[in-house]
């Protein structure tokens, strides 16, 4: 599909379930959308990620701004082959000098499918040699089918799916979850993107009070606080984009600084308690790091012993779930009680659950609207949506 001049194609890669939601930031930004948003809750594929079109100071404010993205590729080009000589023919006839400089170190990430190319390792040789026929230089490879990059190392994305090959270019760097701030984790840490993800699914407003009753290391309550304080979650980080001979530093520089936080706590109530004087102690950490510990308050306690505030708010939080279920740690006992609690203190809340397995969700007694099928650690997951309801327990 060609696009006008100076206007590129680019997808922000994202958690499958996740799509939907990174383009309604992406809308938000102002910049539009070449694919459907379909609704969240009615997904048939599993896509991981949207496409829209966009200049380079796009690129540079989708990579600052996106909370739920994992990558921001720009499409280099895409084109049929069914041959290596064909490959490095086609290749060599791509825009590499905007984006990479003659020598530059390069990473590659191949991937094939269905194609009579199949051979990774021989995809990205031929690819090196169409940078050199285009640059005049053969550039290094560091490492090869990795996901982070080595220092000034550019990511190259290479995917053949039934003869198609596209070729992007990593605009991000590191991975986007990585925001500097979780260097300590509890047990089952849970990705900032996917966390930023179930408080936009759960529809949190950013202003009423928010509580995590299992917040482990802390990362759903951190990044509603970078939420509430309008902080850019690429902020202080470096980007691959950076390294691009067409970068330019005064307009990253404007951008940073149109950005408008929050430097004062704001009045949003955020609590996050876990049983685990442990993981309250690594949670802390990481939000003395976020710049964002007071705007939290933490707390050591069980589910049960949760006090709230007097309006209602949400309850988003990712207890414990697995696929065994032992006598000393049964975990159908632990989510009757999440039921129990909500029911009998939070009702007209809205809640939203992380849980691997129906059954356990099931235990809560708890009505869901709406179920959102993500992605956890490679495990299936899904998230559950809905309002407490006000209603006498029956003991």
């Amino acid at each position: 599909m060609d696009t006008p001049a100076g206007v590129l194609r680019v997808v922000a890669v994202c958690a499958p379930g996740l799509e939907a939601f990174t383009g309604q930031e992406l809308r938000r930004l102002g910049i539009p959308l070449t694919t459907a948003n379909a609704s969240p809750f009615d997904r048939t594929g599993e896509e991981g990620g949207i496409e829209f079109n966009a200049n380079l100071r796009d690129i540079y404010r989708a990579n600052l701004h996106l909370r739920t993205a994992s990558r921001i590729l720009v499409r280099l080009g895409e084109f049929y082959t069914a041959s290596f000589s064909e490959l490095r023919k086609k290749a060599s006839r791509l825009s590499w000098a905007k984006y990479l400089r003659p020598g530059q170190p390069v990473t590659f990430h191949v991937s094939c499918r269905k194609s009579r190319l199949y051979h990774s390792d021989a995809v990205a040789e031929r690819v090196q040699g169409a940078i050199q026929d285009h640059l005049g230089k053969l550039p290094s490879i560091t490492k090869i089918n990795k996901e982070s990059r080595a220092g000034q190392s550019q990511l190259i994305v290479i995917r053949l799916v039934n003869n198609l090959c596209t070729i992007s270019v990593d605009s991000s760097g590191e991975l986007l979850h990585r925001r500097g701030y979780r260097l300590e984790t509890a047990k089952a840490p849970l990705r900032e993107t996917l966390a930023a993800g179930l408080l936009i699914a759960a529809g949190w407003d950013g202003i009423s009070p928010l509580i995590d009753p299992f917040c482990g290391s802390g990362t759903i309550p951190i990044e509603a606080a970078l939420i509430s304080n309008h902080t850019p979650p690429g902020l202080n980080r470096h980007f691959s984009f950076m390294e691009w001979p067409g970068y330019s530093a005064a307009e990253w520089q404007e951008i940073l600084a149109s950005v408008q936080i929050k430097t004062q706590p704001v009045p949003v109530i955020i609590l996050a308690s876990d049983r685990d004087a442990g993981a309250i102690q690594v949670a802390r950490s990481n939000a003395g790091r976020a710049g964002v510990v007071q705007n939290i308050q933490f707390s050591c306690q069980a589910i049960s012993a949760i006090e709230l505030p007097a309006s209602p708010g949400w309850i988003v939080t990712n207890p414990p779930y697995g696929v065994r279920v032992s006598a000393n740690h049964d975990l159908r006992n632990l989510y009757a009680q999440i039921g129990k609690t909500l029911r009998s203190k939070c009702p007209g809340w809205n809640f939203g659950i992380l849980c691997s397995d129906l059954q356990l969700l099931g235990n809560t007694g708890l009505e869901y609207t709406n179920m959102l099928n993500l992605v956890n650690g490679g495990i299936d997951v899904k998230f559950a949506l809905g309002q407490v309801r006000n209603e006498k327990i029956q003991d």
